[in-house]
């Protein structure tokens, strides 16, 4: 290479460099200095560019770090916004900040995603490759400048211009609501049954729900709260309901069998007529007047001589007195019907499991 061919080469290269400082700097908001961390940070490993030594030459190692810096950063942030605020409303926030799919967007916008260098199909809507472009230029923003930059670009820049931090934090995307308003629409019934209750590695607790629906399981959801979990869960329900025909078909499938069952008496009702007076012991009665003063005149005749023998009879003792009162008063000969109660205390519970709903 002769001295006109360098010549114009550097050039090249500076005029190169010149732009790519512009375009950094309206989507950074500054000047970089160590232009080589961003264009590393701007390159995808479809590229297939190598380094000098012929090792892969890409924006990998510079996502991580990028990655690392976002969660402390954005977690400063949160923690000064929302003063007073527990540790799970914060994560939740922070998580919704850092998505994938909050960078990817975030990058789209910013323009970022056109300096991207890749031999990849239709970059502009990878957000997959846009987020990782989004972290490693945090990454290559902290190697250049240091931390305090990255806390400037993500406060001034991002934060401040292009996100609403208190809309993210308060949205929350119900997908619970939205299958309850299909359920009920639709008439079935649906459950969240919780799976399980654990730690995460952490020592965070974590939570696994299943949505059931008439009886058929829907999707499956884990979180560090119930309704988390539960939002999930209802997210992948409704993905199955919009996508798998088969599903809805089970789910009506099991309504019409509970509604046809529901209908369809399974014994004959009970003769409250006949229960009213069970409980009245039948009485012989005399059928005559005749017989009426018969009676009653054996009746006196029988007190009379009971009384004139207990005259002549020796008294008993005293203790035999009182054992002869034990005995009347003793209630061993009534027996408990047990069965009668058991069938008592299944007609209670079936009327509670009845009227529970």
């Amino acid at each position: 290479m002769n001295f006109n061919d360098l010549i114009d080469r550097l050039r090249l290269c500076f005029q190169d460099d010149k732009e790519l400082r512009r375009q950094l700097r309206q989507i950074l908001g500054f000047y970089p200095h160590d232009i080589s961390h961003y264009k590393i940070a701007l390159t995808h490993k479809s590229s297939g560019q190598r380094n000098d030594k012929g090792r892969p030459l890409n924006n990998e190692r510079l996502e991580f770090l990028g990655d690392a810096l976002l969660d402390a950063v954005v977690g400063h942030i949160v923690f000064e916004h929302f003063s007073g605020k527990r540790e799970g409303f914060l994560t939740n926030t922070r998580s919704k900040l850092v998505s994938r799919e909050s960078l990817g967007k975030l990058a789209q916008e910013m323009g970022i995603v056109e300096l991207i260098q890749s031999n990849g199909p239709q970059r502009s809507h990878n957000s997959y490759m846009a987020g990782n472009a989004f972290e490693a230029l945090v990454g290559a923003i902290y190697l250049d400048q240091g931390y305090d930059a990255v806390m400037r670009f993500m406060k001034k820049r991002i934060l401040a211009q292009m996100v609403n931090i208190d809309k993210v934090a308060y949205k929350e995307v119900n997908f619970k609501s939205k299958l309850i308003e299909w359920t009920q629409k639709n008439r079935v019934r649906m459950d969240f049954r919780t799976l399980d209750a654990g730690k995460d590695d952490k020592g965070s607790p974590t939570f696994g729900v299943a949505v059931v629906i008439e009886g058929v399981d829907g999707g499956h959801g884990q979180g560090y709260s119930k309704k988390e979990a539960q939002q999930v869960a209802a997210k992948e329900t409704l993905q199955r309901l919009r996508r798998e025909p088969q599903f809805i078909d089970a789910i009506f499938q099991a309504k019409s069998e509970r509604t046809k069952m529901e209908e369809e008496p399974t014994a004959a009702a009970p003769n409250l007529e006949a229960e009213k007076t069970d409980f009245i012991i039948a009485q012989e009665h005399p059928e005559t007047i005749d017989e009426v003063k018969a009676e009653k005149q054996a009746r006196r005749r029988r007190r009379s001589d009971a009384a004139a023998a207990e005259a002549v009879a020796p008294q008993p003792a005293k203790s035999e007195q009182v054992e002869a009162e034990i005995d009347e008063l003793s209630l061993e000969d009534i027996t408990h019907n047990k069965a009668e109660q058991d069938r008592e205390d299944i007609i209670a519970a079936a009327e509670a499991a009845a009227f529970a709903e």
